[in-house]
């Protein structure tokens, strides 16, 4: 696993929220859902992004932005357009009063908007939870990131459009891993170009020495790894590889691979039952006491602590 990779575990699609919106001009909808992260693609038409800092990107068939949370945004036919209609946490829809629109803007499964023969389509997907190792991704990307049609090619978009309004078995998930794989495409497309600033981890894996490392430290987090360890397996001296890694990642080796281990640990307090015990053998420590320490000292708070406040968290973008 490379480091894209395995911080794109982090934001996988669980259940995201999906749907294509069809719309006839005049519209504009404000969206104040906080949602970490949100894919945005045009199959029709064109729609403007208008983010409450920055400037305003309009979207033609086969772009695609990605809005990142919690900041607010607004989507509409022109920059100007007051806003109609408002999207709430959890998808909720209403006008600008409080009064509900689900009912009478829905178009059918997964469909939505002013008219169900509306010039401007565009499918949306909603990232809806954000973990810890999605974070370290989350951070470097711009507020809002906008790919031209003419600088990417995703054959996967018209199969996201074609799947969208489908209601077979196990729907759900097909439409996740979709969703997935056209938000790696999407960053990957992004961080390649030169004025994309991208991260110094993403940069440094085109180095033969700190890639390797890179790879050795996200496969198997678990390992009792040592820089003269780490160093022997990609061929380099002890010294050699810690000078090369903080000037290309920005940190010395171990402190990277502390980092990672806690992000890993707060992901799995999260999402799973698992004792804290089993979770720091899970990602390298030898046991509970040795884990608490690290999150203490690096995070402020137990990881006792990190779980009940992230499963309160979650209750609270849950509600309406």
């Amino acid at each position: 696993m490379d480091a894209l990779a395995g911080l794109l575990d982090g934001p996988r699609a669980r259940g995201a929220f999906l749907l294509r919106m069809v719309m006839e001009p005049p519209w504009s909808v404000r969206i104040e859902d906080h949602a970490p992260l949100t894919l945005m693609c045009v199959s029709a038409g064109e729609a403007w992004i208008v983010p409450d800092s920055g400037d305003p990107v309009v979207l033609r068939p086969g772009d695609v932005a990605i809005a990142r949370g919690p900041d607010c945004y607004t989507t509409a036919d022109e920059p100007t357009r007051e806003p109609m209609a408002l999207i709430g946490p959890g998808g909720t829809c209403h006008t600008l009063q409080g009064e509900p629109l689900a009912e009478s803007m829905h178009l059918g499964v997964r469909s939505w908007g002013n008219d169900p023969e509306g010039s401007a389509t565009m499918l949306v997907g909603t990232y809806q939870m954000e973990g810890e190792v999605s974070g370290r991704l989350l951070d470097v990307l711009p507020q809002l990131l906008h790919l031209p049609a003419d600088v990417w090619d995703c054959p996967l978009l018209p199969v996201l459009d074609d799947e969208i309004s489908r209601d077979d078995p196990g729907q759900s998930v097909v439409l996740d891993r979709i969703l997935d794989l056209v938000l790696i495409a999407a960053l990957r497309s992004w961080f390649s170009r030169p004025d994309a600033k991208a991260p110094a981890w993403y940069v440094a894996m085109g180095d033969p020495v700190v890639g390797r490392a890179l790879r050795l430290l996200h496969d198997d987090p678990a390992h009792p790894w040592t820089v003269a360890l780490l160093a022997a397996k990609c061929g380099v001296s002890r010294a050699g590889l810690a000078r090369r890694f903080n000037e290309l990642v920005g940190e010395p080796p171990m402190a990277y691979l502390t980092g990672w281990r806690l992000a890993l640990a707060a992901d799995l307090l999260r999402e799973t039952d698992a004792t804290v015990e089993a979770v720091a053998r899970k990602v390298g420590y030898s046991g509970s006491f040795a884990l608490s320490a690290a999150f203490k000292r690096v995070r402020g708070v137990s990881p006792q602590e990190h779980r009940t406040g992230a499963l309160l968290r979650e209750r609270q973008q849950r509600l309406p």
